[in-house]
Formats: C-alpha cells, structure tokens, sequence
C-alpha cells in the first residue's frame, strides 16, 4: 500500500482527477452509450495517471536538488524503477482501454498521450514548451467524439477552446515552480515570457476560448446563445480580466495560477455546457 500511495502522490493528483473529469462530462455531453463513457473515462484516468508518474521519474534528480519532499519518487518512498515500471504499464493499459472505441480514438488518445510523454521527456526545457499542451488539449474533446459508434471530430472551436484551455494551464501551472526550475536549468516558454506575461498571456488565451465556444456552439448567431453560455462567457472574461489587473499591479503571486485555473475551469464547464454543439 506504500508504493501505491506513492505512486499516486506522483501522478499529480489534482490535474489528473479535472482532466478525467473534464472526459466523463464531454462524454456524457456526447450522449456516449454507457459502456463507452466508461472506458473512454477510465482510459483517460490511466493514461492521467502515466504522465504525471513519468514527469515525476524524469524529474526525480532536479526535485531531490531543490529539496521537493513533496515527491514520493525524490523523497525515497518509491524506487525509480518501480515508477517507471508503472508508468509505460499504465501508458499501455491507456491504450488498450482505447482500442474497443475505435482505431480512431486509439490513434487520438496515442497522440494526446505521445505529446505529453514528449514535454515531460525534454520539451518543457525549450522554447517549444507550449507545443504539448495546444496538441493535447487541442484533441481532447475530440476523444470524446471520436468514442461514439458513429466517431467524428470535435467541431472547430472546440479544438480551439481545448488548445486555450491547454495554453492557458502550461503558462501558468509553472508560475510556483519558476525558482525552483531555473536552479535546476529549466527554462520553458513560461520561464523566457516572465511570470506577468505568462500570467497576461494565459488570461487572454482563456478568453480567446471562451469567444470561440460562444461564437461557435451558436453558429455565430449571438441571438441563438444560450443563457447559460452567456454566464460561463461573462465569468471567464470576469475572472480573466482580474488575474491581468493582478499581473500589472501586483507583484507575481500564486494567487495569479490560482486565478487562471478557475478561468481555465470555467471555460471547460463553458464547453461542456454547449452540449452535442461541439460534435462536427
């Protein structure tokens, strides 16, 4: 039970049970039957959980160098081997768990799952840090979509509110880690931007989502938008608009990540409010 509970500490809880989330509900947006729900959920849960285990393996060395006693794998309580073991298993498992839905979605969730293996691999040190997150959350809503029996992609805007949503969580996930990261010399995109520009950044790309589902879901009627998209509207563009005042006139704080999570969440609860409007 030790090395489970580590393990689970290392796949970064939080991100992974919003993300599974985040599938259970455009699953069920999707009128998904509910065998399919089901494995399309839970093949989200595992892939979730190998990438955060195998950015938590790959960064083992840098967290015991900043004294991170909040990681199981750096704090000892988990061997590296055994970590690693569990993360290409759950990668696999992923995989498996996709292929009843359709070569389809199995091709998508591998690139979703490929890309983020990648940034946890070596692109989160580079300039392209980005890339990962607007592929990944790009597909995401299609996975979804691609899960029923007749499978297509998500409409248009809905790859542009999953690449925001992706942008917006990249810039500013990194805002408490910045010290941390640059001793250890990683320096991402969010790292060369500064933690105001991020913070502005990821803010404006929340907001950008957020236009493309209102515009998009109506069909760019804004007399057919519906009451409720109009409250997720006007509360991401309310929350957003207050972490850009934060970034300029106050110094950088955690509150700023705080404050674009909740947009990010708005937006995703925006989306999946559009109901079978994001199906192509």
């Amino acid at each position: 039970m030790r090395t489970v509970r580590a393990l689970w500490g290392s796949s970064h809880p939080g991100p992974t049970l919003v993300v599974t989330a985040l599938a259970l509900a455009l699953g069920i947006a999707t009128g998904l039957e509910a065998w399919r729900l089901v494995l399309l959920t839970t093949a989200v849960f595992v892939g979730q959980l190998s990438v955060g285990i195998s950015n938590d393996a790959l960064d083992a060395q840098r967290d015991r160098a900043v004294g991170r006693t909040d990681k199981p794998i750096a704090r000892g309580d988990v061997s590296a081997g055994v970590a690693w073991g569990a993360a290409l298993g759950l990668l696999a498992l992923a995989l498996v768990l996709s292929a009843p839905l359709g070569w389809r979605m199995l091709a998508a969730h591998a690139l979703t799952l490929g890309s983020a293996w990648a940034y946890n691999a070596g692109l989160k040190s580079t300039p392209w840090s980005i890339v990962p997150f607007l592929v990944s959350f790009g597909i995401f809503p299609s996975l979804a979509t691609l899960s029923a029996p007749d499978p297509s992609f998500a409409a248009w805007w809905a790859w542009i509110a999953g690449a925001s949503l992706g942008a917006a969580v990249h810039l500013t996930n990194v805002l408490p880690d910045l010290d941390d990261d640059a001793r250890t010399g990683v320096r991402g995109l969010p790292h060369r931007l500064g933690p105001r520009v991020a913070a502005i950044v990821a803010a404006l790309a929340v907001v950008a989502g957020a236009v493309a589902v209102l515009l998009g879901a109506a069909g760019g009627d804004l007399a057919a938008v519906s009451p409720v998209s109009w409250v997720f509207f006007a509360a991401v563009v309310a929350v957003a608009g207050t972490t850009a005042w934060r970034a300029i006139a106050r110094p950088p704080s955690r509150a700023l990540f705080r404050l674009v999570m909740l947009a990010a969440l708005l937006l995703a609860a925006q989306m999946v409010a559009s109901g079978s409007a994001f199906v192509a």
